[in-house]
Order: structure tokens, then sequence, then C-alpha cells
């Protein structure tokens, strides 16, 4: 790898600021990643990750990025009491109201809560000799060069002192309350075109004791949003003795925090499995909420003019429904897209790596909002494509729940490590309509031995 400067500062210490920082680290004498929280000691939920204290997995594309970035990760996590497991094979998917036929594949996930995950990604980040971390720091604005071409560092404040900071470039990573488009728009610069798709998600989480005959030997239980309710819920491995359960749903239509109306809400989704755990396993911890008021897209790719020196990542260009689980993985990928941008060097980065990104973010968001948008509450334009594409997916899963082949191909796509185009190849297309024409059979069939017997 070649050297494009002398000092890169990253904004945020989350996940997307801890795998920018690895991305630059490779280019730059030294990376200064600037947090304003400070770091736990051990691997528990901190202030500035509000949603730490939620059910976290990691898609199979994530995992293996972030091992590419630090070999040795994935063993690490589960030292510390995580799982890898097989997320076709190993976990029970409901959507659509219709279960998936489980069937092993070659799709790795990773289960262990938020705080571990990040933390193992921090330790080995700030192993390398030249990644540092500012704690208890915030950034208050940017400094630019006297043209406001170029930006040239950041102003800080450390306690109660303030300084600069000088670098060749800046990364924001702050998340979706980014401060980038004042910023821009401070330096005289337009700020980027937003897209919003409001949800008004909910959920609550409660940690409880797990047992080996839960969920007959499964990892995880995950129900995406679909029927009357449209209410949403996981059930995920945490540690050996413990799972972290988290339910909800939209617009205001939350999980309450008491323990009978908790348990009332998870009998409401189309499988037993989640009620079963809350009404009988040993709870290990008191509920917790967390809201997410919309899907969040700033179109920077469209912005042409953009200072030199500055980037901005992750959740601070794109924030998706967190019952999705694709914000860490794609941050990751974001990750890999900058370091082959920095590996043509940094003459118009900004512009090259807006690009990039926005071939990453596609995918994911047409997901996340495509299916968001099947709720009759959410606002936003539904074209002819997305309608088609909501109604196949629908046929698809009912396909599925005979066909471990489909299923798992549709469980490539949302782990993003496969295009959406893989479901609509003319060997799946058959195998839906073949599944679909099954499907009716089987119900004209159970009809008409309803009719014998009630004769």
């Amino acid at each position: 790898m070649k050297r494009i400067g002398e000092h890169a500062i990253v904004i945020g210490a989350s996940m997307a600021g801890l795998l920018a920082a690895r991305g630059l680290a490779d280019f730059y004498g030294t990376v200064t990643v600037l947090e304003r929280d400070a770091f736990p000691v051990s691997d528990i939920p901190r202030k500035g990750v509000p949603q730490g204290r939620h059910a976290h997995g990691l898609l199979a594309r994530g995992r293996s990025v972030i091992e590419r970035f630090f070999p040795g990760w994935t063993d690490e996590v589960v030292a510390a009491g995580g799982a890898c497991g097989d997320i076709a094979g190993d976990v029970n998917w409901i959507g659509h109201g219709v279960t998936l036929r489980s069937a092993p594949s070659d799709l790795v996930g990773l289960l262990a809560s938020r705080p571990v995950l990040e933390g193992h990604v921090r330790r080995r980040l700030l192993a390398l000799p030249n990644v540092r971390a500012v704690e208890n720091c915030a950034v208050q604005g940017l400094i630019a060069s006297e043209d406001r071409a170029a930006v040239k560092g950041v102003r800080v404040r450390i306690g109660a002192i303030e300084q600069a900071i000088d670098a060749d470039l800046v990364v924001d990573a702050s998340g979706r309350g980014s401060s980038s488009p004042a910023w821009l728009e401070s330096l005289g610069y337009l700020r980027p075109e937003e897209e919003k798709i409001e949800i008004g998600i909910g959920y609550t989480t409660r940690v409880y004791r797990r047992r080996p005959t839960d969920l007959n030997g499964k990892m995880a239980v995950v129900v995406a949003g679909s029927g009357p309710n449209w209410r949403n819920g996981v059930v995920l491995y945490q540690t050996e003795d413990r799972w972290i359960v988290s339910i909800g749903g939209y617009f205001n239509d939350h999980a309450p925090d008491d323990e009978l109306l908790f348990a009332a809400y998870a009998g409401s989704l189309p499988t037993s499995e989640i009620y079963d755990i809350v009404a009988h396993a040993e709870p290990l911890s008191d509920f917790v909420s967390y809201r997410y008021p919309a899907n969040l897209r700033r179109r920077y790719e469209r912005l042409e003019k953009f200072p030199k020196g500055y980037l901005v990542f992750g959740d601070a260009v794109c924030s998706f429904n967190p019952v999705y689980g694709q914000g860490m993985t794609v941050a990751a990928q974001e990750a890999a897209l900058l370091q082959q941008c920095l590996e043509e060097g940094d003459a118009d980065l900004a512009r090259r790596f807006f690009a990039a990104a926005t071939e990453a973010i596609d995918v994911p968001w047409d997901i996340a909002v495509g299916n968001d948008l099947r709720h009759p509450k959410v606002q936003g334009a539904r074209p002819a494509k997305v309608r088609f594409i909501n109604w196949y997916i629908g046929r698809l899963h009912l396909a599925a729940r005979h066909d471990a082949e489909l299923a798992t191909a549709f469980l490539r796509v949302a782990n993003l490590e496969a295009p959406p185009t893989l479901l609509l190849s003319p060997a799946n297309l058959m195998r839906v309509i073949r599944g679909n024409f099954s499907q009716r059979r089987r119900a004209r069939e159970a009809n008409r031995v309803g009719r014998i017997s009630e004769a």
C-alpha cells in the first residue's frame, strides 16, 4: 500500500468509524479516531451507541469483510461467548407470514452482543501502530483552507480545552445525526438532498436465560413484519446461557415494557417460538426500548461541488430501518471500497468514493425501503417496479416454504452476498412458479379432504 498522507481523522468510534479507520490505516502515517464518548473497560453498552442494548447479528457479507480486515476476529468473538452459525440452517426465518424451509448452506453469520462485536473491532484497530483514539472529544466544526476548497482539519473540545487538529483527510462517521450538512453549508457548499421514509419503528428488548432445549437447537428466530399488525421480532443467541429478544412494530405499535403485555405482544407474532421464550424463560435484564423514526439517505454523490480532504461515511450517509440488520455490513463494505479508492490515490477522492458507496447502498436501501413500503401507512412512491418486486417476493416466500434452495437464494440476497437479480434468474423463477402451483394443489387437496370428512 502506498502512503497518501501523514494524518487522517475519523469522527466517531462506532462500527462505521472503526472500520473507516481500518480502511485508512494502510495509507496514512497516523489515523486518529475522535469519539465524544468514553470507551467502557469491558464490552458493555455505552451511551454513544443507544441501540447497543438491543439484538444484533452480523450478516454473512459483513462478517467476511471484517474478517479480511482483522484475520482471526471471528474466532476471537466466538471465544468471548459469541457464536458462528449457518444463517440458512441454524435460523428460523418467517417473512410474509411464511416460515422458510431450513437447510444447510455456506452462509456464515456471527451472533454476539453489539458491545462485543464493536469491542473486538476496536481493540484490533487500536493495536495497529499508527492508529490512536481520543475519547471525550467533541468535534465543533471543520477547518477549511482560505479559499474553502479543502478541509484541513477539525476544531475540537476535549474537556474544557478547545484546540485545532490538522489532517490531510477528515472522515465524518458520526452517525445519522451528522453535522456535515450544516458544516458544508457554513463553508458555502450546498446541503445534500435527503430522502426520508417515515416508519416510526420502535422495539423493546429483554435478555432471558437460554436453555439447550430452546428452539429445538436453533440459534435464532427472525420474524419480518407482515400480516395485519406488521410486527417484527427476533430471538438471537447472545451467549451460551443467554437469549436476547427484541420485538416491536411501526407507527407507535410498540411492544410494552410490562411482563404480561410484552408476552401478549410476542404471542401476536406468526410463530409461537418467541412467545415460548418470553413466557417461560428466566428474565435476566430489565426492559429497554429504542425508537427509530425514518430511513434516511443523504445524496452526497449528487453534489457538484465538494471540498477536497473530506468524506462522509456510514450512517451519516445512509441509515436503514434497523430490523433488517444491514448497517454494520454496509459500513464494512464502504470501508473496503474506501481502500480500493485510496489505492488509486487521493485525486478526486470524494467523487469516486461517493459513487462507489452509492452502488453499495442501493441494494440494501431498496430492500429496506421496498419492504417498508408494503406497510399501508408508510408514505412514499410505489412505482410499478416496487409493486412487482413486493408481489414477487411474496410469491417466492410461499414457494420457499417447501423449497430450501429457493429459501437459501433469498437469504443470500438478504445477506448482501448476491444481487437481487439472482431471485429473478430463470431457474429461480421456475422454482417460484412450480412452488406456487404446488401450494395451490395442496390447498385444494386439503379442502377436498375437509369436505369428505364433514360428509
